[in-house]
């Protein structure tokens, strides 16, 4: 009965502290080498959170001659965080061993070649898996093909799926979403509609890569007939939807995907919580609240998650606060960031802050900003928009002051650039350049423009 509730101790561990302790009890009631106990041990140190890499390793390298089961908890322990050549070596060590791995093994060890792209030892691989006899399971077969498309190898991954005699979704999911992922959405939607059957991460994977591909209202148009086909999205659907919305202006429909969201009852994750705010910020829509969303999010990353915000996300909520006119809050935050910011970290924030005074016409709190930020960088971007700041509130004085305050110090604005396909060739023009062979043509051109615009007024 001890020996039980030892185990089941492992169950409520909540962090290494606790789980050492349970370790303990476990090896002096004698379970030391319990394949079961052992394996839970190790499963539980792979949080990347709470988990600790180098004990699961030494509980590995402790156990005498570990059964398959701990060696694929090993294998998986390694893979979640990402140290793929050490998946690799356990592999080997375990052949070398004399131990016949099963179809929980070989996924790993694919996976680690996938994150790895490492295609030579995929095709070794996938050979050893057709020696084995593995070559028609679903779940091993899935993972050759998300190797394949991880190395870039979209034939060979084609290959694998046209010859499974039992394609399961995931297998349709992983061919559209690698598809995608390489550029090649034409043939993810041929795969997508051939589909016998489109669950949640088929129609995922089709509306995820449109998003990829800069195709918003292809994507959006999807998400459309996934709601009238009666299949609910995830977290991830909902995201891409955010997204697409951002890019095109679909207020109306990112609001009732906000609403969605509350009426299925989804978590508020950092991650839809960040598209939220990025949606309706991009919309130009903030009154209803969102500032106060968003601020409450930004803080959730840290109290409730245990994530540090990073730089991008300070800038985009000094962006956001910026573009309500909250200018003090927008500058107490980015004076709040860690010590440990770096000088670019930081310049981040402060040129979000110089964006939003701009469009706001706050000319004393963009000299604020634009001071700060050439303490931490000289860039031209910030001389210029300084520049065009006091030209827009009519200090034109303070303007040639900048610009000449720039051309001191060596500062060179970049020179704006555009370019046009014509007949297949590529035209470019820069500004300020007159050695473009065809000059006299396009001066001619915008001189007949000129012409006409001042006749029409």
């Amino acid at each position: 009965m001890s020996s039980r509730r030892s185990l089941r101790l492992l169950e409520k561990c909540k962090g290494m502290q606790h789980l050492k302790k349970a370790h303990a009890r476990i090896v002096t009631e004698g379970l030391g080498h319990d394949p079961y106990a052992m394996s839970r041990i190790m499963a539980l140190c792979a949080d990347p959170n709470n988990g600790s890499l180098g004990y699961a390793q030494a509980v590995f390298e402790h156990t005498a001659n570990p059964t398959l089961c701990i060696r694929n908890t090993m294998l998986k322990t390694l893979l979640l965080r990402s140290e793929h050549w050490r998946v690799m070596e356990v592999y080997q060590k375990m052949l070398n061993d004399g131990v016949h791995p099963d179809h929980y093994t070989l996924p790993y060890v694919l996976k680690a070649c996938a994150g790895m792209q490492d295609c030579r030892a995929g095709l070794e691989l996938h050979a050893h898996v057709l020696k084995l006899g593995f070559g028609f399971d679903a779940l091993v077969g899935s993972t050759v093909i998300l190797m394949y498309m991880a190395c870039g190898e979209t034939w060979l991954a084609r290959q694998v799926f046209d010859e499974m005699p039992h394609r399961v979704a995931a297998s349709w999911t992983l061919m559209i979403s690698g598809y995608s992922k390489l550029g090649e959405i034409e043939a993810a939607r041929a795969l997508f509609d051939g589909a016998p059957v489109k669950d949640r991460g088929v129609w995922g994977a089709m509306i995820s890569g449109y998003v990829q591909s800069n195709g918003f209202k292809e994507g959006l148009l999807m998400f459309l007939q996934m709601q009238v086909a009666g299949c609910e999205p995830d977290e991830g659907v909902l995201a891409s939807v955010l997204c697409a919305c951002a890019h095109v202006g679909g207020l109306d429909l990112g609001t009732w995907t906000h609403n969605y969201i509350h009426w299925i009852g989804l978590p508020m994750s950092v991650r839809l919580g960040t598209a939220l705010v990025d949606m309706y910020v991009k919309c130009g829509n903030l009154a209803m609240g969102l500032v106060k969303e968003g601020l409450n999010k930004f803080d959730c990353m840290r109290s409730v998650y245990g994530i540090e915000p990073s730089a991008e996300h300070y800038g985009c909520v000094v962006d956001f606060l910026g573009r309500s006119g909250l200018f003090e809050q927008a500058m107490k935050l980015i004076e709040s960031m860690p010590g440990s910011t770096s000088s670019s970290e930081k310049a981040v924030a402060w040129r979000a802050l110089l964006s939003a005074c701009w469009n706001h016409g706050k000319v004393e709190m963009a000299e604020i900003a634009a001071d700060h930020l050439l303490q931490l960088e000289v860039h031209s971007g910030v001389y210029v928009l300084l520049s065009n700041i006091y030209e827009d509130c009519g200090r034109q004085g303070d303007a040639k002051r900048v610009r000449k305050s720039m051309k001191h110090r060596g500062v060179r604005k970049t020179p704006g650039c555009s370019s046009i396909e014509i007949g297949g060739r590529v035209h470019e023009f820069v500004a300020g350049e007159w050695m473009h062979l065809q000059i006299e043509e396009i001066i001619g051109v915008l001189d007949g423009l000129n012409d006409q615009s001042v006749s029409v007024c």
